[in-house]
């Protein structure tokens, strides 16, 4: 069992930031810009909305979303019962979290590769893979918060069914033939809850270091300041806007495009006032998946710049250590662009 010193939520009271959490000066983050960042209105007319959505993804990697369907108040209340979950004791959650025998539902801090890393990012994680039928696993989802189970199936149903329409308008946009995205290349979803508690320096420590995600997008609610975008060599604060998504594209999709749209890399910074917690969804496609680029986008003159790989080995290498798109493009790419 982990340790209850390990959840850097349970500190409470931390008045300095511990030597395995403290980033070496060349490693730190440097500074962020301001950039006005367009918003999509979901309920727009279909044609424009096509456009908006496929231009500013492959300006930006990412988009944010308002009028998406999934109500206000369910995103607060998923909101709230995280930082419930988040606020229980180390030995209340890891309780909570070990009934699976398929260990499809986990809590950790930092990340996955915890034992073996030298520097630890300051958060911690609830996540929770999503089976097609939810109620398949259920019963082994967390009883405390009470209501957890319930809440999180709730929106979970309503996330997974945007999720798909913007992958519709994705796939349309491109030019993909209908229904490219659904079934098998989109049925591996998982739902993570991140929680960055305050810091008492933030200069010294990462939230997230910078990465591009292995998924084919993510979908990320945010309540408090701390994600970044890469953009033209410039980092730039994405500030919560209310009842907004931010969806960013993944390697997937950029491989499956061939290149026309590039996954977006990202970073979140902790601060010293206030905890911050965001709510993912994650869309993958099934392990024995082979992912490479679309035939559409193929020709004589623009030949595939991406190997063919099953999605488990292309997950795991990524994942193996979060890598920086240098390193992601050596594995991925031909041109290692």
């Amino acid at each position: 069992m982990m340790s209850r010193t390990k959840f850097v939520s349970n500190w409470g009271g931390v008045v300095s930031v511990p030597e395995t959490y403290v980033y070496p000066p060349e490693k730190r983050f440097g500074i962020s810009v301001k950039k006005s960042i367009p918003v999509i209105d979901w309920s727009d007319d279909r044609a424009l909305l096509l456009k908006r959505v496929h231009d500013v993804t492959q300006e930006f990697g990412f988009v944010q979303v308002i009028n998406h369907g999934v109500p206000k108040t369910l995103v607060e209340e998923m909101m709230k019962i995280m930082k419930e979950f988040h606020g229980m004791s180390a030995e209340d959650k890891e309780r909570e979290c070990s009934k699976d025998p398929d260990k499809s539902c986990k809590v950790y801090t930092s990340s996955q590769n915890y034992e073996n890393e030298q520097i630890h990012l300051w958060k911690d994680t609830f996540k929770l893979r999503c089976h097609p039928n939810l109620d398949k696993n259920l019963e082994f989802w967390p009883q405390n918060p009470p209501k957890l189970r319930e809440v999180v199936k709730a929106y979970i149903v309503m996330i997974e069914k945007f999720a798909s329409e913007i992958l519709e308008v994705l796939s349309e946009g491109l030019g993909l033939e209908k229904g490219y995205f659904r079934g098998e290349m989109s049925k591996n979803p998982e739902f993570l809850a991140h929680h960055y508690p305050p810091c008492p320096n933030p200069s010294l420590t990462v939230g997230l270091s910078q990465h591009a995600d292995p998924t084919l997008i993510t979908i990320l609610f945010q309540d408090v300041n701390g994600l970044q975008f890469l953009k033209d060599g410039q980092w730039i604060d994405v500030d919560p806007l209310p009842d907004a998504f931010l969806v960013n594209l993944g390697y997937v999709f950029e491989v499956i495009s061939n290149g026309k749209l590039k996954a977006a890399e990202h970073r979140v910074v902790t601060n010293s006032t206030t905890s911050r917690q965001t709510l993912v969804y994650v869309v993958y496609p099934e392990n024995d998946v082979t992912i490479e680029p679309s035939k559409c986008f193929i020709n004589e003159a623009n030949p595939p710049h991406y190997r063919s790989l099953e999605f488990k080995d292309f997950y795991n290498k990524l994942m193996s250590k979060p890598p920086d798109r240098k390193t992601a493009m050596e594995f991925i790419s031909f041109d290692q662009l």
